[in-house]
């Protein structure tokens, strides 16, 4: 099974948008409930003209007391590096990332989104809870 990116087009606007099959999606979904995988729905509100957002493929989750790292298995309604989801004013963007288990002491963690350039995000001091399921709003960083 294989996602189909492709770009629609308008008089203002491009937007890519990836489409995943159901039957895959909710395979993934589930496997995250048997395996403890940790999902993580994002939100991002343009609040320039224009933006360009992604995702890199280097974006952990990383335990606070032992330092150990999760890695990004899965992202959905966003793009990852090198492609980028464009976004105009007022626009929010609402994504899902999904990440390998985090180790089963782990009480605090970070999401780190380690790149080679400036403007890598970081949101520290997540606290865990028992569904692993979390949301954040990278509007602010």
């Amino acid at each position: 099974m294989q996602t189909r990116p492709f770009v629609s087009f308008s008089a203002e606007t491009i937007v890519p948008v990836i489409e995943l099959e159901e039957e895959l999606k909710q395979e993934l979904l589930s496997k995250a409930e048997e395996t403890g995988q940790v999902i993580v729905h994002g939100r991002f509100t343009c609040r320039a003209p224009w933006e360009l957002i992604r995702v890199w493929n280097t974006t952990y989750l990383i335990d606070r007391s032992l330092g150990s790292r999760s890695k990004l298995l899965y992202a959905e309604k966003i793009c990852i590096a090198p492609m980028w989801t464009i976004l105009y004013q007022g626009d929010t963007l609402r994504f899902m990332l999904v990440f390998e288990a985090l180790p089963k002491e782990c009480k605090v963690f970070d999401l780190a989104e380690i790149i080679p350039e400036p403007g890598g995000f970081l949101v520290e001091n997540i606290r865990r809870n028992s569904q692993d399921v979390y949301t954040i709003d990278l509007t602010q960083l």
